[in-house]
């Protein structure tokens, strides 16, 4: 392998082999409460999916968080998409169906109902990821969400940077303050919108209706946490 990955299986290859204590790979790890026997496997294939259409199509702008939540990216292996948005994550750059990988009753998460609400709205292709990859928890507590640290920032700087390599956008786009300064630290520019969580709904909807020029939504304009 090159310094960079070179395509979309190479790139996978490289999250999977990440190894931190107290954060679940979902690339590698299994989940004894929910997952799948294969669940691993079909979040691999669904983020190469992904990311071969994204970098097949061209995306204009990569949309960056701080890390995985245990409620979204833990069970999907797509940054800021929760189970119940993983028809419309296809439908934003034409991959095939997206599959669960996990048992019982579908998950949503208050965060990406309102990113995807937004990435409709927008109606262009954008590929979604996080600063740090995985899913960081409290020791003892897998279904809790904790920040990762700066080690684990800085020894997974690799993966983010491959990212953009690979895909080559105009503009990185940090989802809150976290996110773009844990950026910054890696040395990669990113402009900023707020967060939606922690009251931050209707900041994050004017910030994004700014940077793509949406003019749909006044300043008192709310989108409902859950489809």
């Amino acid at each position: 392998m090159s310094d960079y990955p070179r395509n979309a299986a190479e790139f996978v290859e490289l999250v999977t082999g990440l190894r931190f204590e107290d954060a679940f790979n979902p690339y590698s790890d299994l989940c004894s409460d929910f997952d799948r026997p294969d669940a691993a496997q079909i979040r691999r294939h669904n983020l190469e999916m992904v990311l071969d259409a994204a970098i097949d199509r061209g995306v204009e702008s990569i949309w960056v968080a701080r890390d995985l939540g245990y409620r979204g990216g833990r069970r999907t292996g797509l940054a800021l998409t929760d189970e119940a948005h993983l028809a419309a994550h296809a439908d934003l750059l034409g991959t095939p169906p997206l599959s669960r990988s996990t048992n019982g009753p579908m998950v949503a998460e208050r965060t990406a109902t309102v990113i995807w609400q937004m990435l409709i709205a927008i109606r262009q292709p954008v590929f979604l990821w996080n600063v740090f990859p995985l899913h960081p928890h409290v020791a003892g507590d897998p279904m809790s969400n904790r920040c990762h640290t700066r080690s684990e920032r800085l020894a997974s700087r690799h993966v983010m940077v491959g990212l953009i390599h690979l895909l080559a956008p105009r503009r990185v786009l940090a989802i809150g303050r976290d996110a773009q300064l844990a950026l910054e630290d890696l040395g990669v520019t990113a402009e900023k919108v707020r967060h939606p969580s922690y009251g931050g709904q209707t900041e994050f909807i004017e910030g994004v209706s700014a940077h793509y020029g949406l003019g749909l939504m006044d300043k008192h304009e709310t989108l409902p946490l859950f489809a």
